[in-house]
Order: structure tokens, then sequence, then C-alpha cells
């Protein structure tokens, strides 16, 4: 079985150096770039399945290369910087990552956004079917069973739904879904957002309270898992 390819693009050599003894220790295949363009080079011949993308670069900005490759490459991109900055890492976001981390970060951490970023790609988000743990959604039918039950959702709640699952593993800022559910112009309704996202927590999930599927990412957004 082939290695996923990771390239990190990072122009620090202790994080190069970490990044990669970690990742080739959990059976990745490791490529590196410390510059912008050698980087869109190295995902231009290589495609990687997943790139690591510093948001400070010395010849261009990490937030310029998502914007310019994000026109051709589809794979995952998870931002790092040590900028915890929420305008910053929303319109990383917002631009196409799949998601973003803080340095420092924790490896274990790090790994399983990696895995479950990679596992994203390789699913493909047309399936009509797609199940996660208790909940089975059926995309052609539009309807959903938890438990093998099926779930009475409204026409808003299934669509929000469907849009978490056919993003999972990703951070969707509150602006995207609000535009991809309601459109242009509703961005700013977070309040009405974070209701929906309520009502549909009460209905597929075991304790809405704590909740295993929607996840609130704290002022971003939500990740669907």
């Amino acid at each position: 079985m082939n290695k996923p390819t990771v390239l990190i693009i990072d122009d620090e050599p202790q994080i190069q150096k970490l990044l990669e003894i970690t990742l080739e220790a959990n059976n990745y295949k490791v490529i590196q770039a410390d510059t912008a363009h050698l980087g869109i080079s190295l995902i231009a011949n290589h495609n990687p399945d997943l790139v690591l993308l510093d948001i400070e670069l010395p010849d261009k900005s990490g937030q310029e290369v998502l914007t310019e490759v994000r026109q051709w490459y589809s794979n995952a991109i998870i931002m790092l910087s040590v900028l915890n900055n929420e305008e910053v890492i929303v319109k990383a976001l917002d631009s196409g990552a799949t998601d973003y981390l803080t340095k420092p970060f924790r490896t274990a951490e790090l790994l399983a956004r990696i895995r479950n970023a990679i596992k994203r790609n390789q699913s493909n988000a047309n399936d009509s079917i797609l199940i996660f743990d208790d909940i089975e959604i059926n995309a052609i039918a539009r309807l959903v069973k938890r438990n093998n039950a099926i779930l009475k959702l409204t026409h808003t709640e299934y669509n929000l739904l469907l849009l978490f699952a056919q993003n999972h593993g990703r951070v969707l800022t509150q602006q995207y879904i609000l535009k991809s559910i309601w459109g242009v112009g509703s961005q700013s309704e977070a309040q009405y957002l974070r209701v929906f996202v309520g009502t549909l927590r009460k209905k597929i999930e075991q304790n809405p309270s704590k909740p295993i599927h929607i996840i609130t990412e704290s002022r971003i957004g939500y990740r669907f898992q």
C-alpha cells in the first residue's frame, strides 16, 4: 500500500525536521519546501495527498499560496501559523484551507487532523449514501436515519446536515455556512445559524450538550465528524 504523501512548506528548519521525523514515523512520505515558489512547484509536480502550509514565508505569504493553488489543487491544505488571529484564520478557511493549526501544536492533534483530512480526500462527497457512526444520509432520497430510525428533518435542517456531511473533517466558517444555505447577504446572521445547529444536534446527537458529530470551533464555525 502506498504511503500518503505530505508536502511541508515552512521556512523554519526546526519545524521542518520535527514534522519530517513525526510524519515518517507514522508512515507518511514527506517532501519539503522552504519557499512559496518551491512549494507551488512541488504541489504541481507531485500532487501530494496533503499540504502543511505555513502562513508566513520569505517570498510570498501562505495566504497568497493558498489562493493561487486552490484554482487547480483540490487535496487537503492545513495552514500552520504562530498567529492565533480570528480574522486571519477565517480568511484562510474561506479561501479553501481544510484546517488551521496554531504553533506550538501537539503532535497527536496534528496527526489526527492529517488523518481526518486525508480520509476526506479519499471519500467522494457526491456519494449517495454517507455514513457517520450511527448516522446514515441518503442524498438521493433526502432521507436521514439514526440507529436505523428515520429522522424527521425540515428542509433547512437537511440541507445543513448534508453540507456538513459533504465537508466532514473540514472546518466550515459561519460565513461560509450561512452563504451556502441561506445565500448572499445572510453572512452576519450568526445567531440564526446557532439556532439551527442547536435543533439539528437535538435530532442527530445522542447527547446534544456533548455533541460528537457537530463540533463547535470557537469563534470560527463548525466541524462535522
